[in-house]
């Protein structure tokens, strides 16, 4: 089966166009996000994977939890994707979505892992730094792995930058196998 990112994207390019027609990208940023803490939830989970429930009641239980919240094309989303048997892949189209509006908007957001805690001065260096390499604003979130040995990993989009030790170590041990 396919991962639920790629089942995901279709529908989020889909939204997203919609949304930026109707200039309702903070609307749709809401409701998709209503949806998808919904469809997170555990009991909701048990309903949307119950095999007994029909599609009309799994659509009406849903709907009435989101009651008064959505609008005519957000409750036609989640009639789509109760009949596509599509309703928990909703978290991935939120995040999609929002990763496309963020482009749009010229944000990129960048995933630094460093091994050791780095200073404020450091990290906004950094960011200064991609920005200037992606030409766009770049919004960071900084984590910890001690397992990196040293340096740092960042991700931004498709890209992976590895200045840690074990990424040099394992670069080193590559080249050594031939």
């Amino acid at each position: 089966m396919a991962e639920a990112i790629t089942i995901a994207r279709p529908y989020a390019t889909a939204i997203y166009r919609l949304a930026k027609e109707k200039k309702a990208l903070s609307s749709w940023s809401d409701q998709l996000a209503l949806m998808s803490s919904v469809s997170s939830d555990n009991r909701m989970k048990l309903i949307i994977e119950d095999p007994k429930l029909s599609s009309s009641e799994l659509e009406r239980l849903f709907l009435a939890v989101c009651e008064g919240k959505l609008d005519s094309n957000a409750i036609n989303l989640v009639k789509l994707l109760v009949e596509n048997n599509r309703l928990s892949i909703l978290p991935d189209i939120s995040g999609a979505f929002e990763d496309l509006k963020a482009q749009d908007e010229g944000i990129l957001e960048a995933e630094i892992t460093s091994a050791s805690k780095p200073t404020d001065a450091q990290v906004k260096n950094l960011v200064k730094q991609l920005e200037s390499k992606f030409q766009k604003k770049i919004e960071a979130k900084v984590t910890l792995d001690p397992q990196l040995i040293g340096g740092v990993t960042i991700v931004v989009g498709d890209t992976v930058i590895d200045a840690s030790v074990r990424g040099q170590l394992q670069a080193l041990a590559y080249t050594l196998k031939g």
